[in-house]
């Protein structure tokens, strides 16, 4: 962790800890006892109360106590849908992994980012390195482009009116009228590629997932080191994922209606 004094990361694990000491049972808690359970001193637990209420994390009730402000059930209500993506997409992502004994990968896109959140490793000695909670350039990875490709036109403007091309590897693209055709054929064709665009070494294969509502939530990928990826593998590799996306949509519709 450098480059964070150790002062600034104590300030945040304990900003942590007091979160987490609200519950269901203790819904307020004041600053005595804040303090005591978490052997901190009064004068630190006042400024780390502070900081939290100015961030709506945390409020103060009328006796001087407190409990958990709105950004926190905002923060919550912006995992739910995570929750049941996950819930819908693990069985049909173990199904994969298995069909193909590679990397198996579901991301979100944020902003010009692919986040990882879900992940399942390949059984193989020879692995993609990587984890949940990753990011990347979405212009880079299947998942990021197929997620860009869904957007509708007059966001996808205004999304890369603010980009500035990465280039991990001389595989990525750099040119805006390139993302845009390659963008333009993803959409017709409903899943993407990514030929050592993120990584050299690595290729993969993926589709969109869509939510009951049907609208763009996710994509599901095959990650492929390249001694591994013939091209008969790849063809193959593209059906299974689109099949698995197509499995994991139809969940999401299923759980929103029932």
């Amino acid at each position: 962790m450098a480059g964070r004094p150790s002062w600034e990361l104590g300030s945040v694990r304990n900003a942590a800890r007091l979160l987490k000491e609200f519950s269901i049972a203790d819904r307020e808690l004041g600053v005595a006892e804040l303090a005591r359970r978490l052997g901190l001193g009064t004068s630190t637990v006042h400024r780390l109360l502070a900081t939290l209420a100015d961030e709506r994390l945390l409020e103060r009730g009328p006796a001087g106590t407190y409990r958990l402000g709105l950004a926190v059930h905002e923060l919550g209500a912006s995992v739910a849908p995570h929750v049941g993506l996950h819930e819908a997409a693990m069985p049909a992502m173990a199904g994969l992994r298995h069909a193909t004994g590679e990397t198996v990968q579901l991301a979100v896109l944020d902003g010009l980012d692919s986040v990882y959140v879900e992940r399942l490793e390949s059984p193989h000695t020879l692995r993609i390195f990587a984890r949940v909670g990753m990011r990347l350039p979405a212009t880079t990875t299947s998942t990021g482009k197929v997620l860009l490709a869904a957007l509708p036109p007059e966001e996808l403007d205004a999304r890369l009116a603010h980009w500035t091309p990465e280039r991990p590897t001389p595989h990525s693209i750099a040119d805006p009228a390139t993302l845009r055709r390659r963008l333009r054929e993803i959409a017709d064709r409903g899943w993407a590629d990514n030929r050592e665009e993120s990584r050299l070494g690595v290729v993969s294969v993926g589709a969109l997932v869509r939510d009951g509502a049907g609208e763009a939530v996710a994509a599901v990928s095959v990650a492929v080191p390249v001694d591994r990826a013939a091209a008969a593998t790849l063809r193959r590799y593209t059906t299974l994922v689109t099949d698995t996306a197509e499995v994991i949509t139809r969940r999401l519709g299923a759980a929103a209606a029932g």
